[in-house]
């Protein structure tokens, strides 16, 4: 499914004005997430996650607004979300400066791109493997 061509200035917040292209992850239409659904008992834990379209959708409200920065950050969580949560967390503590060599990294690069076909994620652990080595804050080799 392609991206929908988004104006901001109309479409922007997508809950509000474009409710249509939003989905829970087990499919629900965006605007079944009430309430009263929820008492019903007719929403699961899983309806309550944001899904990786919604966040790219997000990304090109943000890009076409000019915020570039923002939009970069919505695609990165999209790919987060096929990651376990115990894999990012690994990740984010590998990230800290002195935690990981560059070798390692790298591995973690490899794995996004490979396994989860992130590769907005691979790129930012190569650019900070790469700073990490220019300010000598990568760990040492064993």
């Amino acid at each position: 499914m392609t991206e929908p061509n988004l104006d901001p200035a109309v479409d922007y917040p997508l809950s509000v004005h474009r409710s249509d292209l939003l989905f829970t992850p087990t499919g629900k239409p965006f605007d079944a997430v009430t309430m009263d659904a929820v008492i019903a008992g007719d929403i699961e834990a899983a309806d309550l996650r944001i899904t990786p379209e919604a966040l790219r959708l997000q990304a090109q409200i943000a890009e076409k607004a000019g915020r570039t920065q923002i939009g970069a950050n919505m695609r990165r969580a999209a790919e987060m979300t096929v990651i376990s949560d115990e894999r990012v967390l690994q990740i984010y503590n590998a990230l800290r400066p002195n935690a990981s060599t560059k070798a390692e990294l790298d591995a973690i690069a490899d794995e996004l791109l490979d396994t989860y076909n992130a590769e907005h994620l691979a790129t930012l652990v190569r650019e900070a493997a790469d700073v990490y080595e220019r300010r000598d804050i990568l760990a040492e080799s064993e």
